[in-house]
């Protein structure tokens, strides 16, 4: 399995298991000039913005150390122009979760879920 379809399978098993947790997908993938949203979710009313990192080993660093103070920004900027480009109320409610998947088999993978892993920057 390549690069590619590695991060694919891991934001499908993202989706699928914040739906089932009741979150609604309102957007994968979504984008911009400025980048990519990996899933824009709802959930109880407020916008959830998750970056997903999906890792067949630990070799070079954790799923969870990819989301960096730089991509942690990126993230919130881009969420800023999704809540504009959908006509979001100022200071609508907005979380940023972090989805981080190791794959451990061809058919298995441990995901953990970190709910309001960053917060957006002052």
């Amino acid at each position: 399995m390549d690069r590619n379809e590695t991060g694919r399978r891991g934001e499908d098993a993202a989706a699928a298991y914040l739906e089932r947790v009741g979150m609604t997908i309102e957007a994968r993938n979504w984008r911009c000039p400025a980048g990519e949203v990996d899933i824009v979710a709802r959930d109880e009313g407020e916008f959830v913005f998750v970056e997903v990192k999906t890792r067949r080993s630990d070799r070079t660093g954790t799923a969870e150390e990819a989301v960096s103070a730089a991509k942690q920004k990126r993230v919130a900027r881009l969420a800023e122009a999704y809540l504009r480009s959908i006509d979001a109320p100022i200071g609508y409610a907005a979380r940023f979760d972090v989805v981080a998947i190791r794959v451990i088999a061809p058919d298995r993978a441990l995901l953990r879920h970190h709910r309001a892993a960053f917060q957006l920057p002052s």
